[in-house]
C-alpha cells in the first residue's frame, strides 16, 4: 500500500485516478484549488465509495504556493501532477496566470519532490501542444478529414517540441524540468504527453474537453460553434485507459524513469472534431444538431494523432476502448445526469 499524491485530484483525470488508486489499496491525497467546475461533485463522489475509508485525504491548495505543496508531499511515494490551467484560449486571455498554474506550478511540486527526501516516482501530465503547429508536416485533405501524407502511426517522440501560445509554453516549461529533474538529480519522473481525453465526469468547455461539451450542448438544444473548418483530426483516448498508462508508467519505472511517452488513442481512434464526430453525435440524439462555424483559433493543429509505438513497447500498455464505444459511453452518462451537472458546466 502506496502513500500517493495527486495534484489537481478533483478534476475529471484526477478523480478518476485516485478511484482507481483507492480501488488497489493504496492511500492517496487529493490536492486541489478547487477552482474547476465539478470539482466539489468529484470529490463527493469518491468519498461515497464503499471501502475507501480514511485512506482518502483532501486538501485545499495551489501549487502555485510552494509551503502548500511542500507540506502536502511529505512521506509520500509516488507524486502524478495534473494541476495545471488547461486551456490554450484561458492562457491567451491571462498568460500570467497560466505560467503561474502551469510552469511555476509544476517546479514547485518538482522541488518539493526532491526536497522531500523520500525519492518519490514523479509523472507529469504534459500535452501534445508542445509539438507546436506541426505546420512543417504535409497534410492531405480529404471531404471530412485533413491526413498525414508521410506519417501513417503519427507524432513520435522524436519529434523536436515547438511550443506555441501561453500554454504551449507553460506545459512545454513543466515537461522540460521534469525531464531534468531526473537528469541533474535523479528524482524518476516520466512526462506523459497526453492528447485528446474524453469519459464520464468529464464537464467539457468551449476551450477545453470538446467531446463533452459539444454533447452537453446537444443535449441542452443549443447551437455548437465550431472554429475552423471541423475537418480537424485528433486521436481520442478514454479516461479508463488513460489511467491504466499511468498506472504502467510507474508499475515500470525502473524503465520509464527520465523519458517521455505519448499518450493518446493512436491512429486506430483518430476522428475529425465535426465532420466525422458531428453525424456521430446526430445518430446518437436522434436528429440534427445546429452549428455555427467561425475563425480558426490560435495554434490549432489541422491534424494530430499520437504515435504512440514507445508506450506499447515498454509500458506494455494499448488503448482498449474504441472510440465508437468510448463516446457513446460518455453520452449516456450526460444524458442520464444532465440534470444534476452545475449549471455553469452548461453551455
Amino acid at each position: 500500500m502506496a502513500e500517493i499524491l495527486i495534484t489537481g485530484g478533483a478534476g475529471f483525470i484526477g478523480a478518476r485516478l485516485a478511484l482507481q488508486l483507492l480501488s488497489g489499496g493504496h492511500r492517496v491525497t487529493v490536492f486541489d484549488n478547487f477552482s474547476r467546475i465539478g470539482a466539489e461533485l468529484r470529490v463527493r463522489w469518491l468519498r461515497e465509495h464503499r471501502n475507501i475509508g480514511n485512506r482518502l485525504k483532501v486538501i485545499r491548495g495551489d501549487v502555485s504556493d510552494f509551503a502548500s505543496i511542500l507540506a502536502a508531499t511529505r512521506g509520500v511515494e509516488r507524486i502524478y501532477h495534473l494541476a495545471g490551467q488547461v486551456s490554450v484560449t484561458g492562457s491567451v486571455q491571462n498568460p500570467l496566470l497560466d505560467f503561474s498554474d502551469n510552469a511555476l506550478g509544476t517546479l514547485n511540486a518538482l522541488e518539493s519532490a526532491r526536497r522531500e527526501g523520500n525519492d518519490p516516482v514523479f509523472i507529469y501530465a504534459s500535452t501534445n501542444k508542445v509539438y507546436g503547429g506541426l505546420e512543417d508536416l504535409p497534410i492531405g485533405e480529404s471531404p471530412t478529414s485533413y491526413f498525414y501524407t508521410d506519417s501513417r502511426r503519427g507524432i513520435s517522440e522524436s519529434r523536436a517540441v515547438d511550443f506555441r501560445s501561453p500554454y504551449g509554453c507553460s506545459k512545454g516549461c513543466g515537461d522540460q524540468y521534469t525531464l531534468d529533474y531526473f537528469r541533474v538529480y535523479g528524482l524518476r519522473t516520466v512526462v506523459l504527453r497526453q492528447s485528446c481525453i474524453y469519459g464520464p465526469w468529464q464537464l467539457g468547455t468551449e476551450d477545453q474537453g470538446w467531446v463533452a461539451w459539444f454533447m452537453i450542448a446537444a443535449l441542452r438544444g443549443r447551437e455548437i460553434t465550431i472554429y475552423g473548418d471541423g475537418k480537424q483530426v485528433r486521436d481520442l483516448l478514454f479516461i479508463e485507459d488513460l489511467v491504466q498508462s499511468y498506472e504502467c508508467a510507474a508499475r515500470n519505472i525502473d524503465q520509464t524513469a527520465g523519458k517521455v511517452y505519448n499518450i493518446g488513442g493512436g491512429a486506430e481512434n483518430k476522428l475529425s472534431i465535426w465532420s466525422e464526430f458531428g453525424p456521430m453525435l446526430e445518430e446518437m440524439m436522434g436528429r440534427e444538431v445546429p452549428v455555427r462555424y467561425a475563425n480558426w483559433r490560435p495554434a490549432d493543429q489541422k491534424i494530430y494523432i499520437s504515435d504512440i509505438e514507445r508506450a506499447r513497447n515498454e509500458l506494455l500498455w494499448s488503448p482498449r476502448v474504441p472510440v465508437e464505444e468510448g463516446l457513446r459511453i460518455l453520452f449516456e452518462w450526460l444524458r442520464d445526469n444532465l440534470e444534476t451537472l452545475p449549471q455553469s458546466a452548461v453551455p
